[in-house]
């Protein structure tokens, strides 16, 4: 699993490390752009995800008629120049182009399809949590690289920092990553959407995703424009002060959070938990009189974020049937790109034309009513999968399996094998292979 997933976790992590580099200081070096105001800046920290979900479906059309590799590089090409352009850019609009290119580049989903495709459906879930896991470390490590290189060297250093990962992630692509498999589905009728927002676990789960996204842009509007305001008058070379610390506590509470979400199957509780510090920071955020009472805010949002972020995709692959996986991850990037230009665009306006206290307890309220959804998140059913040879089954009776704890069935027709999913503790694999069995 690892040498499947590695690679492709690496390409998505490389793009993301080039985003979540400029967001710690990106508000405040976009402030001093000719042209700038708080609204604009607002729109170019989410910018990049407008085009993002603009672009989602198109670019998971292009993958199944092309191919998944191919669809990647185009992605990572138009990333690439989108860095370019930003890193050149000399006011607030070529800086905005330049970030919606970033995002035109939209392959997210198209990665998630690709491991999907890749890995085995029991080990699904670790490899979709490995990758989150991935983007986690990569959004660590950019809030304590991001403002001492943006610091020293320029916010332009970053832009061309991430232009070199996307030639990166390029190599990697053509050099490491696999070929899929074919797979053969029970369903014989198109995805529908209405039937994952039907799901109501995939609808939290799409939901739930979003809401972290959004408000994630919202904080980084925040915290660096509040630090170096008149409010606390931090340097701009001082934020590493505030976002090392937040990272080191994200990291040292993601692995717990990700065990405790994965192996012991509670990652309803992990969301819980996280949505609580999420309300903390921003009513820290939003209301603190002293900058360590808002740096604990700032911690209190990494860790939030960072205990949540392995499993999102993982729930997502783990409640979506086999047919609908591609669909259901594409419908919930979407949405979080969505959000996430959503929320950058909110905190500009709000910081335009009121202040931080009431986008404080705005953001605060949001994410309390985003507590009282989620309660409505079930966890996940465990699973057990039975791999037969295709030339032991008799096609007939497969197609005319039907069983109330048979979730699903397929074949992977590259290796000709009958996959069956089950619930182990209601059906046993004997009961299974004399429905099925020539």
């Amino acid at each position: 699993m690892f040498k499947k997933v590695l690679p492709l976790s690496g390409i998505l992590s490389l793009r993301f490390l080039g985003l979540f580099l400029v967001l710690p200081v990106l508000s405040v070096y976009a402030m001093t752009l000719p042209g700038a105001t708080p609204l604009l800046v607002g729109i170019i920290v989410g910018g990049y995800a407008l085009t993002q979900t603009i672009f989602q479906v198109p670019f998971g059309t292009m993958s199944d008629k092309i191919g998944r590799k191919p669809t990647i590089f185009i992605g990572l090409v138009i990333f690439l120049i989108g860095s370019v352009v930003a890193a050149l850019s000399t006011d607030i609009y070529m800086l905005m182009i330049g970030r919606f290119l970033q995002g035109a580049g939209a392959i997210g989903s198209v990665v998630t399809a690709m491991i999907s495709d890749l890995v085995e459906e029991e080990v699904r879930g670790k490899a979709m949590a490995m990758m989150g896991g991935t983007i986690a470390l990569s959004f660590a490590f950019a809030m304590g690289v991001g403002p001492v290189v943006g610091a020293h060297y320029g916010v332009d250093t970053l832009f061309w920092i991430t232009a070199l990962l996307s030639l990166v992630a390029m190599v990697v692509l053509f050099t490491n990553v696999p070929t899929p498999p074919k797979i053969k589905h029970i369903y014989h009728d198109s995805t529908k959407t209405s039937d994952i927002l039907k799901d109501s676990n995939l609808f939290n789960m799409i939901i739930i995703n979003g809401m972290q996204k959004g408000l994630m842009t919202m904080a980084f509007v925040i915290i660096p424009i509040i630090l170096t305001s008149d409010v606390f008058k931090w340097h701009k070379a001082d934020l590493w002060m505030a976002y090392v610390p937040a990272m080191i506590l994200g990291l040292v509470a993601m692995g717990p959070a990700a065990v405790f979400g994965e192996k012991y199957n509670k990652p309803k509780q992990i969301f819980l938990i996280s949505i609580v510090l999420f309300i903390t920071s921003f009513l820290l955020m939003g209301l603190a009189t002293s900058s360590i009472l808002f740096v604990i805010g700032v911690v209190s949002f990494f860790i939030g974020f960072n205990m949540m972020e392995p499993l999102v995709q993982s729930m997502i692959s783990k409640f979506a049937k086999v047919h609908q996986k591609g669909a259901a991850l594409g419908i919930a990037n979407s949405f979080s790109y969505f959000m996430t230009f959503v929320g950058g665009t909110a905190a500009g306006m709000f910081l335009d034309f009121s202040n931080r206290e009431v986008l404080g307890l705005s953001a605060a309220a949001i994410a309390f009513l985003w507590l009282l959804w989620t309660f409505k998140l079930q966890n996940p059913i465990k699973h057990s999968h039975l791999y037969i040879p295709e030339d032991h089954v008799d096609m007939q009776k497969l197609n005319a399996l039907e069983h109330e704890h048979i979730a699903e069935w397929y074949i992977n027709e590259t290796e000709k094998v009958v996959v069956v999913k089950y619930v182990s503790a209601s059906i046993g694999e004997d009961q299974i292979k004399a429905k099925i069995l020539k």
